[in-house]
């Protein structure tokens, strides 16, 4: 930022200079052209009333001559004549000319250097005045003129460098003691940065990084709750499994050793399940919206998913079926996330129902024009203090004995989030429970 305000204030000081120098130098040339202007007219006035002894009258102006090296007090040049340009007299070092030359200004060259002449002539046309100054004396008093008045400019342009880098350092102060605070800081520090002597347009980037740091202190929490939990799901049966080894090597019992390899398989499917629903949110979790959303349909999604289940659970004992109409509703969002949700739920709901249960699965029109498409069981409902903890990772509800690792409605309210609505659990008044995939956009109009 230094290096930036400099070169700018350095660009601006050129064009400044330059600026100044060429008005400067234009009105020092216009000044001295008004000078000869005056010279001229006042020795046109003696001129006339001296007609009789010109010779005379150019021997004494002769006399008044300025500082040769003096930009300030030009020495005076001239030739005094008659209407017709004939010259009569003239000063010492005044440019030889034959004639005088036509009225007003005009630059010439001669051998002995360059000349700025004015011509004037009386108004009965009598007579002719030529004043004259060197034009390499002009141009020094030009370059002085114009010399001085950049000079204070390249005088005032370091101190004014110094002040800004004074300002610049002193106000970017706080930022490097916040820097300092920051790089001091361990891995596991993140309390929020002091706003104290914060300048205020950095008052917005601090509190940005502190609601940062807010984020990632809770999503490490998570993440430590959610390594602990499922190093405690896994160590359950992976001891189980454990177990049913020792006693399927110790037994020499053929039934009873069938029956502990039996066990040792569902604690490596339950293990396996496990895995992968925490596999499943490893892939959700870094997600926050949908890459690309696509309409679909309701009722082609529910009984491709109800065909799923049906066919990996032969011998079910409940009765599943659903209730959408021919025409349901299409939605926006990812049918593969959407079937794995609403499998979760019913997964859930055959999980924890009795045998003989009924689950339905039905649409439900929200206000706003949304859609949610519900899960209904009549078996014996949730607790109300856990309902509002349902979705939150490793929280069972109902029976804590029926198999299941706490993560299923986990993944449908991650799913649901991502498709900008929510997963809703309740008991029914009727009995029974009621588990939704809320919030979904329609596709077309209501």
């Amino acid at each position: 930022m230094l290096a930036a305000v400099s070169v700018a204030v350095l660009l601006l000081w050129l064009l400044t200079a330059w600026f100044s120098y060429t008005k400067a130098q234009h009105e020092a040339e216009e000044l001295m052209d008004g000078s000869l202007a005056q010279t001229g007219r006042l020795l046109l006035a003696i001129t006339q009333h001296n007609d009789d002894d010109l010779g005379k009258l150019a021997s004494r102006l002769a006399t008044v001559r300025g500082a040769a090296d003096n930009v300030y007090e030009p020495p005076l040049e001239f030739q005094l004549g008659l209407g017709d340009g004939t010259i009569l007299a003239r000063s010492i070092g005044a440019p030889v000319l034959p004639v005088l030359g036509v009225p007003g200004y005009s630059d010439i060259l001669r051998k002995d250097g360059s000349w700025r002449v004015l011509n004037v002539v009386s108004g009965d046309g009598r007579h002719r005045v030529q004043v004259s100054q060197s034009i390499g004396l002009r141009d020094r008093a030009a370059l002085e003129v114009a010399g001085q008045t950049v000079l204070p400019l390249a005088i005032i342009t370091p101190v004014l460098l110094l002040l800004i880098y004074v300002s610049v350092v002193k106000a970017l102060d706080p930022l490097n003691r916040l820097a300092r605070d920051v790089a001091a800081r361990s891995a596991d520090n993140l309390a929020a940065l002091s706003r104290e002597d914060v300048p205020n347009e950095v008052g917005p980037l601090v509190a940005a990084i502190n609601r940062l740091l807010l984020r990632v202190a809770r999503a490490l929490d998570n993440e430590r709750r959610f390594t602990a939990d499922a190093a405690h799901e896994l160590r359950t049966p992976l001891a189980a499994i454990k177990v049913q080894t020792q006693v399927a090597r110790l037994s020499r019992d053929r039934a009873q050793t069938a029956r502990a390899l039996g066990q040792i398989e569902c604690g490596v499917d339950r293990a396996t399940r496990l895995v992968e629903q925490l596999l499943r949110l490893a892939r959700l979790d870094p997600l926050n919206v949908l890459p690309d959303p696509q309409p679909l349909d309701l009722l082609s999604l529910t009984e491709g998913t109800l065909a799923n289940v049906l066919a990996a659970n032969p011998a079910l004992t409940q009765t599943v079926r659903h209730e959408l109409p021919p025409r349901a509703p299409r939605v926006y969002g990812d049918a593969d996330l959407l079937g794995i949700a609403l499998r979760n739920l019913i997964d859930n709901a055959l999980r924890y129902t009795p045998a003989g249960s009924s689950i339905v699965i039905r649409v439900e029109d929200e206000e706003g024009g949304r859609v949610c498409l519900c899960v209904r069981d009549d078996g014996p409902g949730v607790p109300d203090e856990l309902i509002t903890r349902l979705g939150e990772r490793f929280v069972r509800g109902r029976d804590t004995l029926a198999e299941g690792s706490g993560l299923g409605l986990a993944i449908v309210s991650r799913i649901m989030q991502l498709h900008g609505g929510r997963f809703s659990a309740r008991n029914l008044a009727t009995g029974g429970f009621a588990a939704c995939l809320c919030g979904l956009v329609r596709a077309e109009p209501v």
